[in-house]
């Protein structure tokens, strides 16, 4: 293979013989895919729609992309792809920290995991060679120790752990991996899939030095590495000690979208809440706050590690997140940061999605509310939210159905409009009233709503690249798929996507083509992403996602009016989905055959 920053070595684990074998990588699919989710999904595609999640049959694909662990800014991404046990979708999940870079530095591209072990296992990569090794004594540990156990056994320098919890022991639908820097790679479930086939743990030891990817051509690379360090360095959001995201992590939008009514409280029935100031970025960093941590190459580091120094909710946990706040503070009716700083470490050691989890809560809390369940659940408990977390884990009562997620819980519950979820998979933290793009966005997303496959609400909001009404449906179609077809390459490539803020298609185009020796344009790069958005889709048609009602949202968001600073609103679901079908090509959702020709996809 002649592309310039791949090892040229995937690892193929057959966890049911316990064998492990090696294979160079395809290089046409390199170059149509380019790694991460791109080459993920194609693996996924090809290993057939029709699988079951919890299967022998379904594979689980860890992938890196050419500039991953490189000296690329913003390079420390690794994306696990699989089928989802939660939404039966094609779902890609991914995690920061410093595991994909070692993966790469250990001689290893990707690894892919098929198969089910008879007892607990773990992978150990080290000098491009894997082994599988007995777990049993870890299984049934949370995500610390086991982390500690693996560090003790083979030294902490130089070695990532990247591990599932109880969570994903105990096939909780939404259960995800954690790594040993308590960065998570959570939606989808793709920890539940390696609960299913007794994978407890990937174990890599490699050091930076003499391992880093080549670039094919060192110089241009240097160049396109500066142009684009320059713009994260000068970016408004990303900027060094200057930008709010470097400043005050993700949580710097709580404030933010609070105050212009999109921030969905208590389980969505209201679009603004006073009680948020208490878990937004700014509280949160004058009183919690104890350490700005970061990934591989990145000087953002958005990372805010938190401690709660004492108490009943006394802990340390990285990182407060947007979304987690959100998820587990104003969705649940729950304004203090203590406790959800506490729930939050609840789920990295039991390892499991935050945004599921506070959505599922708040689906029992209005199920409890409305006197359709007799269980105990108010808003703002949060002593409550934290037993439940813990039945839910274990699969105990009412937990065994919490454990099922929102939607599936929902229906047990008696009204499946109780859930606020596309596909299966529940919404993130801006209210679709508010915010209109980015509920086309939670309604077209391939892995179930997401706001991470189209963030439209960089320009609504943010306006980066441009400024967008937010309460005008009107161009989102358009707005819609730019943004999906930039980040499906960016996620392929394996870069950060908070990049995407002072980074273009144009920084991409220059990176990779300097690194792995292919020119492309910045047309080209979102042709790529076209195709890889597409061939998803075309996953979903033929897993049995092919009616327009699969791209809608909850009624709650297109007949009952948003309250706050956008009273009055309910999201335009019907104008934007008809846009976005004509600028996508796609007949009421449904990829046709002469699309799939034209992006080279059959």
């Amino acid at each position: 293979m002649a592309l310039g920053g791949f090892k040229n070595r995937e690892m193929l684990v057959d966890l049911s013989s316990g064998t492990v074998d090696y294979r160079e990588i395809n290089e046409e699919l390199a170059k149509k895919y380019v790694g991460g989710r791109g080459l993920g999904v194609k693996y996924v595609f090809d290993n057939g729609p029709d699988v079951e999640p919890f299967s022998e049959e379904n594979i689980l694909c860890l992938m890196t992309g050419p500039v991953t662990g490189s000296r690329s800014a913003m390079s420390g991404r690794l994306c696990m792809v699989t089928k989802s046990p939660l939404t039966g979708t094609v779902t890609d999940s991914h995690m920061g920290g410093w595991s994909a870079a070692r993966l790469k530095w250990a001689g290893i591209d990707n690894v892919i995991f098929r198969g089910k072990s008879d007892k607990p296992v773990y992978l150990y990569v080290e000098n491009g060679q894997g082994e599988l090794r007995d777990a049993s004594d870890l299984w049934g540990k949370g995500t610390r120790a086991t982390v500690k156990a693996m560090q003790e056994r083979y030294g902490k320098e130089n070695l990532s752990v990247i591990c599932i919890g109880q969570a994903g022991e105990n096939l909780v639908r939404f259960a995800g991996f954690i790594n040993e820097n308590d960065r998570a790679a959570g939606r989808g479930g793709t920890g539940a899939v390696a609960g299913y086939k007794k994978l407890k743990a990937i174990v890599i030891k490699a050091a930076q030095k003499g391992n880093m990817p080549q670039p094919a051509r060192d110089e241009e690379y240097k160049e396109a590495n500066q142009k684009a360090l320059k713009a994260i360095m000068e970016g408004g959001l990303t900027a060094p000690k200057k930008g709010g995201l470097s400043v005050y992590g993700t949580n710097v939008l709580t404030s933010i979208i609070n105050e212009v009514g999109a921030l969905p409280t208590m389980n969505s029935k209201y679009t603004h809440w006073d009680g948020a100031e208490g878990h937004s970025g700014e509280t949160v960093n004058a009183t919690l706050l104890v350490a700005d941590n970061t990934c591989h190459a990145c000087p953002v580091a958005c990372k805010k590690e938190v401690e709660v120094k004492d108490g009943k909710y006394k802990t340390r946990v990285e990182s407060f997140e947007y979304e987690s706040g959100w998820a587990l503070g104003a969705n649940c009716g729950l304004s203090d940061a203590a406790p959800i700083s506490y729930l939050i470490n609840l789920c990295n050691e039991y390892g499991m999605d935050t945004i599921e989890l506070g959505n599922t809560l708040s689906c029992m809390m209005e199920a409890a509310e409305r006197g359709l369940i007799e269980e105990k659940a108010d808003w703002g408990d949060a002593d409550r939210m934290i037993e439940l977390t813990e039945m839910l884990v274990f699969r105990r009562g009412i937990g065994d159905v919490l454990a099922e997620g929102t939607a599936r819980a929902a229906k047990q519950f008696g009204d499946e409009n109780l859930a606020m979820c596309v596909k299966g998979q529940a919404i993130p933290a801006y209210d679709p009233r508010g915010i209109q793009g980015i509920g086309l966005g939670y309604a077209t997303s391939n892995r179930g709503a997401c706001h991470l496959r189209g963030y439209t609400v960089a320009s609504e909001i943010a306006g980066i690249p441009m400024p967008t009404d937010r309460l005008k449906p009107d161009g989102k179609g358009e707005l819609l798929k730019v943004f999906q077809d930039l980040l499906a390459f960016s996620d392929s490539m394996n870069i950060c996507k908070f990049s995407s803020f002072s980074e273009n298609a144009e920084h991409y185009a220059e990176q990779y083509s300097a690194m792995t020796g292919i020119p492309v344009t910045a047309d080209d790069v979102m042709k790529i992403g076209e195709r890889i958005y597409n061939l998803e889709r075309y996953y979903n048609n033929l897993a049995g996602f092919n009616k327009r009602e699969d791209d809608y949202l909850p009624k709650r968001f297109t007949e009952e009016p948003a309250t706050g600073n956008s009273a009055g609103h309910v999201s335009r679901m019907d104008v934007m989905l008809d846009e976005y079908y004509r600028v996508r090509g796609w007949v009421d959702g449904v990829v046709p055959e002469s699309k799939l020709k034209e992006l080279e996809i059959v």
